[in-house]
């Protein structure tokens, strides 16, 4: 039987490397500024469009772990950008580094909180909105790395 310690580490694990999928990253670096907004053909999101979501996703899962009082974005609009392309040449890194910053904050309970015990608003425990934001984030990573390629901008 697992040990606490040893499921903490699991989902540290899960929630920093790329173990079985590319890690965050690798997906975002690099990224041409002309190409950040471009759809491929038969595709319904740009890089822009899912770098976003991630961001958005994981901010926020985060708030509602942390903040009883935090309010959702209206689903699933809200969870999206307006525009397929940055609004500026800053947005790109903007938002990699606010994706970083959150991902941090999400590593810093799981070290430390209750994974089992400590529960978020709707009843879930905080193990359970960990792995929601690794699987999240796991899926929406392996369409950036599809749209880059489909765009000749992966090595």
């Amino acid at each position: 039987m697992k040990t606490t310690e040893s499921l903490r580490e699991d989902v540290l694990n899960l929630l920093t490397s790329d173990g079985a999928h590319v890690n965050f990253d690798a997906a975002v670096k690099d990224m041409p500024a002309n190409l950040q907004g471009k759809r491929p053909p038969g595709c319904a999101h740009s890089p822009w469009e899912l770098l976003e979501h991630l961001r958005i996703a994981q901010s926020d899962i985060l708030e509602f772990v942390r903040n009883p009082k935090h309010v959702s974005p209206e689903f699933p609009r809200g969870y999206w950008p307006n525009t397929p392309a940055p609004p500026s040449a800053k947005a790109w890194e903007n938002s990699v580094k606010a994706f970083h910053a959150d991902s941090k904050a999400l590593k810093e309970l799981a070290s430390h909180a209750d994974l089992l015990g400590q529960r978020a608003p709707d009843g879930q425990s905080l193990l359970r909105k960990l792995l929601l934001v690794a699987d999240h984030n796991a899926y929406h990573l392996g369409q950036l790395v599809l749209v880059r390629q489909l765009l000749r901008a992966w090595k």
